[in-house]
Protein backbone atom coordinates (compact mmCIF):
# COMPACT_ATOMS: atom_id res chain seq x y z
CA UNK A 1 0.00 0.00 0.00
CA UNK A 2 1.39 3.31 -1.26
CA UNK A 3 0.76 6.31 1.06
CA UNK A 4 0.99 10.10 -0.24
CA UNK A 5 2.16 12.36 2.46
CA UNK A 6 -0.68 15.18 2.75
CA UNK A 7 0.09 18.37 5.27
CA UNK A 8 -2.87 18.36 8.18
CA UNK A 9 -5.29 21.54 7.89
CA UNK A 10 -6.08 23.62 10.41
CA UNK A 11 -9.44 24.19 11.77
CA UNK A 12 -9.97 27.95 12.46
CA UNK A 13 -12.27 27.07 15.65
CA UNK A 14 -8.98 24.60 16.75
CA UNK A 15 -5.41 24.55 17.85
CA UNK A 16 -2.80 24.28 15.19
CA UNK A 17 -1.49 21.10 16.06
CA UNK A 18 -5.02 19.21 16.17
CA UNK A 19 -4.92 17.11 13.07
CA UNK A 20 -8.51 16.69 10.79
CA UNK A 21 -10.54 13.45 11.45
CA UNK A 22 -11.05 10.56 8.89
CA UNK A 23 -14.12 8.52 10.04
CA UNK A 24 -14.27 5.00 8.69
CA UNK A 25 -17.23 3.03 8.91
CA UNK A 26 -17.18 -0.66 7.89
CA UNK A 27 -18.23 -3.99 9.29
CA UNK A 28 -14.97 -5.68 7.84
CA UNK A 29 -12.19 -5.44 10.29
CA UNK A 30 -9.75 -5.96 7.36
CA UNK A 31 -10.71 -3.30 5.69
CA UNK A 32 -10.84 -0.82 8.78
CA UNK A 33 -7.50 -1.75 9.59
CA UNK A 34 -5.97 -1.24 6.89
CA UNK A 35 -7.52 1.88 6.23
CA UNK A 36 -6.39 3.32 9.80
CA UNK A 37 -2.31 2.46 8.71
CA UNK A 38 -2.88 4.38 5.69
CA UNK A 39 -4.35 7.57 6.97
CA UNK A 40 -2.05 7.18 10.19
CA UNK A 41 0.50 7.16 7.24
CA UNK A 42 -0.84 10.47 5.59
CA UNK A 43 -1.35 12.62 8.75
CA UNK A 44 -4.65 12.47 9.95
CA UNK A 45 -6.76 10.87 12.66
CA UNK A 46 -8.43 7.74 12.19
CA UNK A 47 -11.10 6.45 13.84
CA UNK A 48 -12.98 3.63 12.90
CA UNK A 49 -16.31 1.85 13.66
CA UNK A 50 -17.79 -0.92 12.36
CA UNK A 51 -21.46 0.02 12.41
CA UNK A 52 -23.37 3.26 11.71
CA UNK A 53 -24.85 3.46 14.97
CA UNK A 54 -21.57 3.27 16.88
CA UNK A 55 -20.24 6.12 14.52
CA UNK A 56 -24.07 7.78 15.12
CA UNK A 57 -23.19 7.52 19.08
CA UNK A 58 -19.66 8.66 19.20
CA UNK A 59 -19.33 12.71 19.56
CA UNK A 60 -17.77 14.59 16.12
CA UNK A 61 -15.59 17.49 17.28
CA UNK A 62 -15.21 20.93 15.29
CA UNK A 63 -12.14 19.87 13.50
CA UNK A 64 -11.95 19.34 9.57
CA UNK A 65 -13.07 15.72 8.67
CA UNK A 66 -14.93 13.43 6.51
CA UNK A 67 -16.27 10.12 6.53
CA UNK A 68 -15.14 7.01 4.57
CA UNK A 69 -18.27 4.87 4.93
CA UNK A 70 -19.19 1.38 3.59
CA UNK A 71 -22.46 1.18 1.44
CA UNK A 72 -23.21 -2.72 2.78
CA UNK A 73 -23.75 -2.41 6.41
CA UNK A 74 -26.02 -4.78 8.62
CA UNK A 75 -28.67 -2.76 10.45
CA UNK A 76 -28.60 0.92 9.46
CA UNK A 77 -26.57 0.62 5.70
CA UNK A 78 -24.34 3.14 4.07
CA UNK A 79 -27.31 5.58 2.36
CA UNK A 80 -29.55 5.41 5.28
CA UNK A 81 -26.47 6.79 7.54
CA UNK A 82 -26.48 9.46 4.67
CA UNK A 83 -29.76 10.50 5.11
CA UNK A 84 -29.48 11.10 8.49
CA UNK A 85 -26.36 13.28 8.42
CA UNK A 86 -27.83 15.67 5.46
CA UNK A 87 -30.81 16.33 8.37
CA UNK A 88 -27.76 17.76 10.80
CA UNK A 89 -26.79 21.35 10.61
CA UNK A 90 -23.75 21.16 8.87
CA UNK A 91 -23.03 18.22 6.68
CA UNK A 92 -20.14 15.73 6.45
CA UNK A 93 -18.01 14.97 3.01
CA UNK A 94 -18.92 11.34 2.26
CA UNK A 95 -16.83 9.31 0.73
CA UNK A 96 -18.58 5.58 -0.11
CA UNK A 97 -16.43 2.05 -0.57
CA UNK A 98 -18.26 -1.16 -1.41
CA UNK A 99 -17.64 -3.73 -2.69
CA UNK A 100 -20.51 -4.25 -5.57
CA UNK A 101 -20.38 -2.15 -9.04
CA UNK A 102 -24.13 -1.01 -7.85
CA UNK A 103 -24.65 1.58 -10.07
CA UNK A 104 -28.21 2.52 -9.04
CA UNK A 105 -26.81 3.25 -5.35
CA UNK A 106 -24.05 5.26 -7.13
CA UNK A 107 -25.94 7.12 -8.61
CA UNK A 108 -28.18 7.75 -5.63
CA UNK A 109 -25.57 8.82 -3.27
CA UNK A 110 -23.65 10.96 -5.73
CA UNK A 111 -27.02 12.81 -6.05
CA UNK A 112 -27.11 13.16 -2.31
CA UNK A 113 -23.76 14.96 -1.86
CA UNK A 114 -21.42 11.85 -1.70
CA UNK A 115 -17.66 13.33 -2.74
CA UNK A 116 -16.52 10.08 -4.31
CA UNK A 117 -17.85 6.48 -4.73
CA UNK A 118 -15.02 3.78 -4.54
CA UNK A 119 -15.41 0.16 -5.79
CA UNK A 120 -13.32 -2.81 -3.27
CA UNK A 121 -10.66 -3.03 -4.21
CA UNK A 122 -10.04 0.20 -4.75
CA UNK A 123 -6.86 2.71 -5.51
CA UNK A 124 -5.43 3.93 -2.18
CA UNK A 125 -4.14 6.57 -3.95
CA UNK A 126 -7.83 7.30 -5.44
CA UNK A 127 -9.04 7.26 -2.07
CA UNK A 128 -6.32 9.35 -0.23
CA UNK A 129 -6.80 12.15 -2.94
CA UNK A 130 -10.73 12.14 -2.57
CA UNK A 131 -9.76 12.26 1.43
CA UNK A 132 -7.65 15.29 0.81
CA UNK A 133 -10.55 17.21 -1.12
CA UNK A 134 -12.92 15.72 1.66
CA UNK A 135 -11.26 17.66 4.32
CA UNK A 136 -10.32 20.97 2.17
CA UNK A 137 -14.19 21.14 1.91
CA UNK A 138 -14.82 20.54 5.65
CA UNK A 139 -12.47 23.16 6.73
CA UNK A 140 -13.50 25.31 4.36
CA UNK A 141 -17.04 24.79 6.01
CA UNK A 142 -16.04 25.23 9.30
CA UNK A 143 -14.08 28.31 8.99
CA UNK A 144 -17.45 29.70 7.14
CA UNK A 145 -19.33 28.59 10.31
CA UNK A 146 -17.21 30.67 12.29
CA UNK A 147 -17.16 33.73 10.34
CA UNK A 148 -21.00 33.48 10.19
CA UNK A 149 -20.71 33.56 14.44
CA UNK A 150 -18.65 36.34 14.38
CA UNK A 151 -20.76 38.26 12.26
CA UNK A 152 -23.92 37.13 14.04
CA UNK A 153 -22.51 38.28 17.47
CA UNK A 154 -21.10 41.83 16.23
CA UNK A 155 -24.63 42.41 15.03
CA UNK A 156 -25.96 41.63 18.21
CA UNK A 157 -23.59 43.92 19.80
CA UNK A 158 -25.03 47.08 17.80
CA UNK A 159 -28.24 48.97 20.06
CA UNK A 160 -31.39 49.14 18.81
CA UNK A 161 -30.50 52.49 16.91
CA UNK A 162 -28.02 51.14 15.37
CA UNK A 163 -29.08 48.09 13.48
CA UNK A 164 -31.74 50.46 12.35
CA UNK A 165 -29.40 52.27 10.95
CA UNK A 166 -28.22 49.87 9.30
CA UNK A 167 -30.73 48.28 7.26
CA UNK A 168 -31.36 51.95 6.55
CA UNK A 169 -27.85 52.24 5.36
CA UNK A 170 -27.73 48.87 3.23
CA UNK A 171 -31.32 49.58 1.89
CA UNK A 172 -29.11 52.12 -0.18
CA UNK A 173 -31.09 55.57 2.10
CA UNK A 174 -28.50 58.67 2.04
CA UNK A 175 -27.58 59.77 5.77
CA UNK A 176 -29.89 63.11 5.05
CA UNK A 177 -33.16 61.08 4.32
CA UNK A 178 -32.03 58.33 7.49
CA UNK A 179 -32.22 61.58 9.50
CA UNK A 180 -35.89 62.50 8.35
CA UNK A 181 -37.16 59.17 8.34
CA UNK A 182 -35.74 58.75 12.02
CA UNK A 183 -36.39 62.63 13.24
CA UNK A 184 -32.62 62.93 14.39
CA UNK A 185 -29.95 65.02 13.09
CA UNK A 186 -27.87 64.23 10.58
CA UNK A 187 -24.73 64.34 12.50
CA UNK A 188 -26.53 62.10 14.75
CA UNK A 189 -27.12 59.24 11.70
CA UNK A 190 -23.54 59.78 10.28
CA UNK A 191 -22.32 59.23 14.19
CA UNK A 192 -24.78 56.30 14.50
CA UNK A 193 -23.52 54.98 11.03
CA UNK A 194 -20.08 55.29 12.17
CA UNK A 195 -19.88 52.85 15.41
CA UNK A 196 -21.82 50.21 12.90
CA UNK A 197 -19.12 50.40 10.49
CA UNK A 198 -16.84 49.59 13.49
CA UNK A 199 -18.93 47.17 15.57
CA UNK A 200 -19.07 45.36 12.23
CA UNK A 201 -15.58 45.33 11.75
CA UNK A 202 -17.01 46.71 7.68
CA UNK A 203 -14.44 48.30 5.72
CA UNK A 204 -16.89 49.80 3.25
CA UNK A 205 -20.06 50.09 2.48
CA UNK A 206 -20.32 47.16 -0.01
CA UNK A 207 -18.90 45.37 2.71
CA UNK A 208 -21.60 46.19 4.79
CA UNK A 209 -24.32 45.13 2.60
CA UNK A 210 -22.43 41.62 1.92
CA UNK A 211 -22.35 40.91 5.44
CA UNK A 212 -25.98 42.04 5.49
CA UNK A 213 -26.90 39.46 2.84
CA UNK A 214 -25.12 36.72 4.65
CA UNK A 215 -27.66 37.62 7.89
CA UNK A 216 -30.57 38.01 5.75
CA UNK A 217 -31.65 41.43 6.69
CA UNK A 218 -31.52 42.59 3.28
CA UNK A 219 -35.45 41.50 2.74
CA UNK A 220 -35.83 43.59 6.25
CA UNK A 221 -34.03 46.57 4.93
CA UNK A 222 -36.17 46.78 1.38
CA UNK A 223 -39.13 46.79 3.68
CA UNK A 224 -37.19 50.25 5.10
CA UNK A 225 -36.43 51.82 2.26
Amino acid sequence: MTAVPCPPLRSASSPGHSRPIVFVVDDDVSVREGLELMIREAGWQPQLFGSAQEFLEHPRPELPCCLVLDVNLPGLNGLELQEQLADESHGMPIIFITGYGDVPKTVRAMKAGAVEFLTKPFDYDVLLRAIGDALERSRHALEQEQELKSLRAAHESLTPREREILLLVVAGRLNKLIADDLGISEITVKAHRGKVMRKMHARSLPDLVKMAARLHLLADSGQQG
